[in-house]
C-alpha cells in the first residue's frame, strides 16, 4: 500500500466512509486510513486507492458524490 495515493480527506469519518464505499462500487478496493489523534480530536480521516485508480476515483468523487 505503500504507492496508493489519498484521493479524499475530511474531518468527518462518515463523509470519509461514504467515499469508500462509492469507490467500493466501482471495484476499486479504496482503504480508509484514520489519521486522527483520538486525545485532541484533531485530524482527518483519508479514502486512499492504487495510483492506477486515482484519476478515475476523483472524477467519480466530483461528479458523484455531493455533500449538502
Amino acid at each position: 500500500m505503500r504507492d496508493w495515493q489519498s484521493v479524499y480527506s475530511n474531518q468527518l469519518q462518515y463523509r470519509a466512509e461514504i467515499v469508500k464505499a462509492v469507490l467500493e462500487d466501482y471495484e476499486m478496493n479504496p482503504v480508509l486510513l484514520n489519521k486522527m489523534d483520538s486525545s485532541h480530536h484533531i485530524g482527518h480521516y483519508e479514502v486512499h486507492v492504487a495510483p492506477d485508480n486515482v484519476i478515475r476515483a476523483i472524477k467519480i468523487i466530483n461528479d458523484e458524490i455531493q455533500f449538502e
